[in-house]
Parts: C-alpha cells; structure tokens; sequence
C-alpha cells in the first residue's frame, strides 16, 4: 500500500554530503579540493568583499560609465486612454472591474491609469489608481467625477471578488 511512510527518492536523486579532508583514499584528501597554493586555498576570510574579482578592475566601477539603471521601486500602470471608456453608458461607474469585463484590461494585477487621448462625450463615475491631468479636466468637463483608489481598497475589491 502506497502512503507517505514508505516514500522514498528516486535511484540517484539523493547524493551524501562530500566530506573532504578525510584522507587520500576518499578522494578529496591532502588538498581537500582547495589546489595548492593562492588566496582561495587558505583557511579564514577569503575575499576582500563578496564582488571582489581577484584584482581585476571591477564591474561594479565600470558602471558608472554606463548609462541609465531600473528603477526596482517603479510601478508599472496599465494605461487606459478616454477614447476606451466612450463604450460606456452615460451615467456608468467605471471601475477596474469593469474594465476587465469589457475586455479592456488583460489583469488587475497592476493599477489602472487614466490617460486623456480621445475625446469623453458621456457622464461617467471613473475610479482608477491614477489619472492624467487632461484625463482627469475632460471627464470632469463632462459632467463625470474621478475618483482615485488606493492601494489597500482595490487588494479589498480583489479579496471580495476572489
């Protein structure tokens, strides 16, 4: 009978531990795979810094020669022009929901942005995580609000929907 208790690894997938310096038969004796003489073979600190490239000059002050770096703190938004919400009704709330409903957004793992290419004719309720300011003066020019969501609402909005 097959059960948790007598499971065992594949032949061959499970290797022991290699136990160097533990004599010449084993394999790994006398230099413990270390090669003789130089900086790597003794014992204690080995390197300068953990970037260090043996003297060599290092790719860490290269990169100031080098242009432009990633933002690692950038956001990345998906963009949604006006031109897209004119589809809905007059007097409809435009959330990212509804967005995704109609086939506009791929996701809601980002947050939305509002861009203002196109013109709005209708009254809309928008809410989005952030807005152009063109965006934000066309839909309020017509007669609609916009309305920013934060971050903890739309994991609450994700939460409820999942």
């Amino acid at each position: 009978m097959l059960g948790a208790h007598n499971l065992r690894p594949p032949r061959g997938a499970t290797h022991a531990r290699k136990r160097v310096g533990r004599g010449n038969s084993s394999g790994h004796g006398t230099y413990a795979g270390r090669g003789l003489k130089g900086q790597r073979s003794r014992s204690g600190k080995k390197l300068a810094y953990d970037a260090f490239e043996g003297g060599q000059f290092p790719i860490s002050r290269k990169f100031h020669v080098l242009r432009g770096f990633n933002n690692k703190w950038r956001v990345p938004f998906q963009p949604v022009n006006l031109e897209a919400l004119e589809r809905f009704d007059d007097g409809a709330t435009v959330t990212p929901e509804t967005l995704k409903a109609a086939g506009i957004l791929k996701h809601l793992r980002e947050p939305v942005k509002i861009l203002g290419r196109g013109e709005l004719t209708r009254k809309l309720t928008v809410a989005a995580h952030a807005f152009s300011a063109t965006a934000k003066a066309r839909i309020e020019a017509a007669g609609g609000t916009a309305t920013v969501i934060t971050a903890s609402e739309s994991r609450q909005s994700a939460e409820k929907g999942s």
